[in-house]
């Protein structure tokens, strides 16, 4: 995969959590930007290291999928990106008032529960960078960075913009797996 390739990857993997971040930024008052850069970076650190996991789970896998591997990368993508899609056009308001709940309690334990569910699906992703040959270092740090800095522009931004662009950057997201997916199968079957 090229730089621009993981670049959009990246960016991808981390629109779900800027969409909760958005909603989160809602229910704040205000939020200082240290404290918007600590979850960020929370959530940052969670989102590089589940890549990694996956990586290394597809990586032992390779040696018995190797002749279809891009097949799995495409399924998973595709399976990822219609998730996010169908996610994002669940009803807003519902998921605005459940960070709102969330992020009444403030605590470590709630913000890391909420950093792993929003990058179990970077774990499957892990796993279909391990199928493509990607350098994993490179790409589990460039989606913990674009995730960083999306969890924390979203919470400074959140009261400003609303849940809706939120949703649409989720949507985004899933548009953007579903063409790497498309375009891995498409680089190994015209080989």
């Amino acid at each position: 995969m090229s730089f621009w390739t993981i670049l959009l990857l990246a960016l991808a993997m981390s629109t779900d959590a800027f969409a909760v971040a958005i909603c989160r930024g809602i229910s704040l008052k205000s939020i200082p930007f240290i404290d918007a850069l600590k979850v960020g970076i929370l959530f940052g650190v969670v989102e590089a290291i589940t890549p990694l996991l996956g990586w290394l789970i597809g990586y032992i896998a390779l040696q018995y999928i190797e002749q279809w591997d891009h097949w799995v990368v495409f399924g998973v993508m595709l399976f990822l990106g219609l998730n996010m899609i169908y996610n994002s056009f669940k009803q807003t308001d519902d998921n605005c008032q459940e960070n709102e709940v969330a992020s009444s309690k403030k605590s470590f334990l709630m913000l890391v529960f909420t950093a792993i569910s929003t990058s179990i699906d970077a774990f499957a992703v892990g796993v279909g960078l391990a199928l493509a040959s990607v350098n994993i270092c490179f790409a589990s740090t460039m989606i913990g960075i674009a995730t960083c800095l999306m969890v924390t522009f979203g919470l400074l931004l959140g009261n400003k913009m609303g849940c809706l662009i939120g949703k649409r950057a989720e949507f985004l997201g899933g548009l953007v797996l579903i063409m790497i997916g498309t375009i891995t199968l498409y680089q190994h079957l015209s080989n």
